[in-house]
């Protein structure tokens, strides 16, 4: 079973969000890291960048493949992870910590109810593995 922290939201595809007041924090969850294998390389959104819902906001590169990141809500990209440019193997070993990969500010907060919770969350994965 995967480490899904119960205050955290998710999407389907695997991204993790922490919100807190009109920012939220975004990563790949544990479960898609350790899916991916060790990371080598992470290509981090611009600070400034809109993304809409869904759209491609940046990727991860393992020794097995590459992902892409999508940006699960609306907003304005007001900070990245630098530490990952020289570390991205924080994500593998800290994936909801200092694995974190950018922050957005929202501009379309009613979006976050289109999120899954810890349990959606898990549930989807276990029907993924089946």
């Amino acid at each position: 079973m995967s480490n899904c922290p119960n205050d955290l939201k998710y999407t389907q595809s695997h991204e993790w969000i922490r919100i807190e007041d009109n920012i939220a924090t975004i990563g790949i969850t544990d479960h898609a890291q350790s899916e991916l294998g060790d990371l080598v390389y992470v290509e981090l959104p611009e600070e400034g960048a809109e993304f809409e819902q869904g759209d491609e906001a940046g990727v991860v590169e393992s020794v097995k493949t590459a992902s892409d990141i999508y940006a699960p809500l609306s907003g304005k990209v007001i900070a990245v992870n630098e530490l990952l440019e020289d570390a991205p193997e924080s994500i593998n070993n800290d994936a909801y910590g200092d694995g974190w990969i950018f922050q957005l500010e929202l501009s379309d907060a009613t979006e976050v109810d289109s999120l899954l919770d810890a349990d959606d969350y898990e549930a989807q994965i276990e029907s993924d593995d089946e």
